[in-house]
């Protein structure tokens, strides 16, 4: 396993390390499940089947990034048929979800668009109303200059100007309502759509599509990826534990470029260096493992607590066995003759 290269420099990552990654982790599966949400909720209006979608919905999320984490489980133990069904499996389920984040995303953006919609169409609304009132003074102006032509001033040019008189007074008020309205804001996510059909030359519909689908996808690989962190740093911690008590030499560890290894002092050094006896053979370790009751004398235990393969732990087996240092029942379990 790779593993056994790492861990003479490598070590569990630290709580504030893990926080970290769980918190981006949970954020980023929230987020994915609350836009799936949107999508899922406004199929059916009936609280039943809001409760349902809503659950289904969760389901098909929470069931993604297991997915996700059983791939990188099977293909750690390098069980590729099942890594390939999890990873289609997952495939299908990221699907669902893409398509429901996109619909809650563009969901979100349209209602942002409807309420400036909204706002715009009140503004129009006075500027048609002062539109109007401008044509009818107009006309009256024009129905003037007719009175004026037919010397007919006395009769009419009094009743016209009260009527404009009072045209003007209803076009003041109503540019006053108009004005008094909230200023119609942008939102950052209006302005960006519409930043990049500019930039693109494309339709603020396009724009918004993908957009919305380029969140979506990055919002699930964002997940994934930290869920993988996640899985991957599970597994070394279950194998750093249970092979902490390895004594590993440099010579067996494969040391990373750029690694720099810590130095102790040259009196420490020299000190420690005469301290230490001859270094034990793997046949002495073995049995120092086996009398103080670490592993068991069988081949499998050996195996896995000295990361050997079963060809080194057969010849290492035959080796012991000729110098007397192991025997065989009739069952076939070896034992220490000493």
């Amino acid at each position: 396993m790779h593993y056994k290269n790492m861990l003479g420099y490598r070590y569990p990552k630290g709580p504030f390390a893990m926080f970290s990654v769980y918190s981006f982790t949970g954020a980023a599966v929230v987020t994915s499940t609350v836009f799936s949400l949107l999508l899922f909720l406004s199929i059916d209006d009936s609280p039943l089947m809001k409760f349902l979608f809503g659950t289904l919905a969760v389901i098909f999320e929470a069931g993604k990034f297991y997915a996700w984490y059983e791939y990188g489980e099977r293909r750690a133990h390098r069980n590729y048929t099942g890594a390939v069904t999890a990873l289609v499996f997952y495939l299908v389920l990221a699907a669902i979800s893409i398509g429901g984040s996109v619909g809650g995303i563009n969901s979100a953006t349209n209602k942002a668009q409807g309420v400036i919609a909204i706002q715009e169409a009140k503004v129009e609304a006075y500027d048609r109303q002062i539109e109007a009132i401008e044509k009818q003074i107009a006309l009256n102006n024009l129905a003037a200059q007719k009175y004026i032509e037919m010397e007919r001033i006395a009769t009419g040019m009094s009743r016209i100007q009260a009527e404009n008189n009072k045209l003007r007074e209803e076009q003041i008020r109503l540019a006053e309502e108009r004005d008094s309205l909230p200023p119609v804001t942008q939102g950052s996510a209006i302005g960006l759509i519409d930043g990049i059909a500019d930039a693109f030359d494309v339709s603020q519909k396009t724009a918004q599509f993908g957009l919305v689908v380029f969140l979506s996808i990055l919002l699930d690989l964002f997940a994934a990826f930290f869920v993988g962190v996640i899985g991957e740093e599970l597994r070394f911690r279950r194998f750093y534990q249970h092979h902490t008590e390895i004594d590993i030499t440099p010579q067996e560890v494969t040391k990373p470029v750029g690694y720099l290894e810590h130095k102790p002092d040259l009196q420490v050094e020299t000190e420690v260096v005469e301290e230490e006896s001859e270094p034990l053979t793997m046949a002495e370790r073995v049995e120092s493992a086996v009398k103080k009751g670490i592993i068991t004398c069988s081949k499998k235990a050996v195996a896995k607590h000295f990361l050997l393969s079963s060809d080194d732990v057969d010849t290492l087996f035959e080796e012991m066995m000729e110098k007397g240092l192991l025997a065989k029942k009739a069952n076939h379990h070896y034992y220490l003759t000493s």
